[in-house]
């Protein structure tokens, strides 16, 4: 599974950066989202692809009983998708209201506007 992965995540990674290259502000958008996903992905198969019961400790106990998942992983995905949300919804505003500006999606028609 762990080779399945690796490629998937390699994928994905060349996918958003081709995506991030182009000159159309969409895909740049696109291409941002991509490399967030891939970077969740690539937490979760750092952290090893195993299956295990929640990390819980019963009562009277000093470690749980059994194979437990490591919850780490999970916390620092949670919060890498809110936090790519969040930018996601900053660059689709700001994208917006630039091509409410300059009326175009090319990277370089905004660029001859600065003058």
């Amino acid at each position: 599974m762990e080779p399945l992965m690796a490629l998937a995540i390699g994928i994905l990674y060349a996918t958003a950066i081709y995506m991030m290259l182009r000159r159309s502000i969409v895909k740049l958008v696109i291409g941002l989202m991509l490399l967030s996903n891939a970077a969740n992905l690539l937490i979760f198969a750092s952290a090893g692809m195993r299956r295990g019961a929640p990390p819980l400790v019963p009562e009277g106990a000093t470690a749980p009983l059994g194979l437990v998942a490591d919850p780490l992983p999970q916390a620092l995905v949670l919060t890498a998708i809110v936090i790519a949300f969040g930018v996601l919804s900053f660059a689709v505003v700001l994208i917006r209201r630039a091509y409410e500006i300059v009326k175009a999606d090319d990277l370089d028609q905004m660029k001859d506007t600065d003058t």
